[in-house]
């Protein structure tokens, strides 16, 4: 898995992830784009990327506004002329509550990052790799859109349709190049899952993370860098003929029968 010569676009690159992939595309030889909706994480991530010796720009975008969406694409081509491997990763959590008590303008803000951010940024990158007859995109679904999980509609649903896009997308692009494909982790050891952790049991966070990893046969959490790992393979030549597929990287969890999140409390 070696990207010399190759750019990477990454959003939600200020996140746990999105700076794990950054620092390992970078570390592979990629030139790395930050964009991040929060100009300090994503200045930092790119900082560190050039701190250890790789190559990082950062861009402020909202990824739920297409005039910005496409002025980070536009921005990265000036810089690098192409685009090769596009990590659409920004995202958000929302609220853990049930339907009835879900607030609407919170289910709006999880679809409008979760879902259209996803499908902007396929929108505008999608047309600068078919120009140049390559390119690799990964989007970060979650195991959340493959099962339920209680008090989380607005992010299951978003993470369904991620899912859904991401085939659509695949079968749009197949035979000219490009391939989409999209990652499903389970619990991650992130500020996310810290969030979800405290909004199940604000009295007790650390014991909610004891009972998820006592439902995953590894015992524990996924770090960053390994679904990065996952990222890469799949936006390498070592996936050449993988399109319109998932990877599934939470420790056995749903293979091993505890796919059910836990409820709140």
């Amino acid at each position: 898995m070696q990207f010399h010569g190759k750019i990477a676009l990454i959003t939600g690159g200020g996140g746990g992830i999105g700076r794990a992939a950054a620092l390992g595309f970078a570390g592979r030889g990629a030139t790395v784009v930050v964009v991040d909706h929060d100009a300090a994480a994503g200045q930092a991530s790119a900082d560190l990327v050039r701190q250890r010796g790789g190559t990082a720009s950062f861009l402020q975008a909202d990824v739920t506004k297409s005039a910005e969406v496409a002025a980070y694409v536009q921005a990265t081509l000036a810089l690098h002329g192409r685009i090769d491997c596009f990590f659409n990763n920004a995202g958000i959590e929302g609220h853990v509550t049930s339907i009835e008590a879900y607030d609407e303008a919170m289910f709006d803000q999880v679809i409008a990052v979760n879902v259209k951010g996803v499908f902007l940024g396929m929108k505008h990158v999608l047309p600068a790799m078919l120009a140049q007859g390559s390119g690799c995109i990964v989007n970060t679904a979650s195991v959340a859109g493959l099962v339920g999980a209680p008090g989380m509609a607005a992010y299951v649903a978003s993470k369904h349709a991620v899912l859904g896009m991401t085939k659509v997308a695949s079968n749009d692009v197949a035979g000219r190049g490009v391939r989409v494909n999209a990652i499903c982790p389970g619990p991650v050891e992130t500020r996310m899952m810290r969030s979800l952790e405290a909004q199940r049991n604000p009295a007790n966070p650390d014991g909610v993370a004891d009972l998820y990893r006592a439902g995953i046969p590894t015992g524990r959490y996924a770090m960053p860098d390994e679904v990065a790992n996952v990222v890469m393979y799949l936006c390498s030549d070592l996936s050449g003929d993988v399109t319109g597929t998932h990877l599934v990287i939470d420790g056995g969890r749903l293979a091993g029968g505890a796919g059910q999140p836990l409820r709140k409390g």
